[in-house]
């Protein structure tokens, strides 16, 4: 599972996706910050491989409707793929499709491989932004402000040659769905019934963990 991660910069974001949100965001985010993702608009089409697409702002872990605050976000900044369709906190927004790209400079992860958790930074090879495929929602808080939010999906990691490394010796090997670039659009423009089209591991030989080799104070 991910919990934390370090966010693109907008200058990254804007390379990447033609995009940048009217908002800040924080630059080191845990479950309950705000960061930035990227859904299609209500009536998003492409044009010359551009997407009809905005950049938000958004609680990191999923609000639902029936969220009293937003503490709930410290328990579905993740999404199993194997029960996001069932579990109530994530089966309306997996319904609806709305499908979103949590972009990322890096992903970590704790490494007990000496014996000590140690955190792991993973990355793409190339240096370009890791796209994880999440989900969104809309909620409005007891003051009635709109708040975004959204969570990541997760998948089996047990074969996988770089995510199987990490969490503790006997926790079950889960990584984030990062998405290949060639697919962001079709994930964003993706119905219900095509969701599960994209469950998939990302190529082991595309990623790099280099874990940090002084204990985490």
């Amino acid at each position: 599972m991910c919990s934390h991660y370090e966010p693109p910069t907008l200058q990254q974001l804007q390379d990447t996706f033609k995009l940048v949100p009217d908002e800040p965001y924080q630059q080191d985010l845990w479950p309950g910050r705000r960061g930035p993702f990227i859904r299609n608009t209500d009536t998003a089409t492409w044009v010359d491989d551009a997407p009809e697409a905005e950049a938000l702002v958004g609680v990191f872990g999923l609000l639902p409707i029936w969220a009293k605050d937003e503490k709930l976000a410290r328990r579905t900044y993740n999404a199993r793929t194997e029960t996001v369709a069932t579990l109530p906190s994530f089966r309306s927004a997996w319904g609806k499709a709305r499908h979103c790209i949590i972009p990322a400079a890096a992903i970590y992860e704790p490494d007990w491989r000496s014996g000590k958790p140690k955190p792991a930074r993973i990355t793409r090879k190339d240096g370009q932004l890791l796209g994880i495929a999440g989900l969104w929602e809309a909620w409005k808080n007891p003051t009635g402000e709109l708040v975004h939010s959204f969570t990541m999906l997760t998948l089996d990691a047990t074969d996988h040659e770089v995510m199987r490394r990490y969490h503790k010796p006997g926790d079950e090997k889960r990584m984030t769905l990062i998405l290949p670039a060639g697919a962001y659009r079709d994930w964003l423009s993706a119905s219900p019934e095509e969701s599960g089209d994209f469950i998939r591991q990302y190529p082991a030989d595309r990623l790099v963990g280099v874990t940090e080799e002084k204990d985490p104070e």
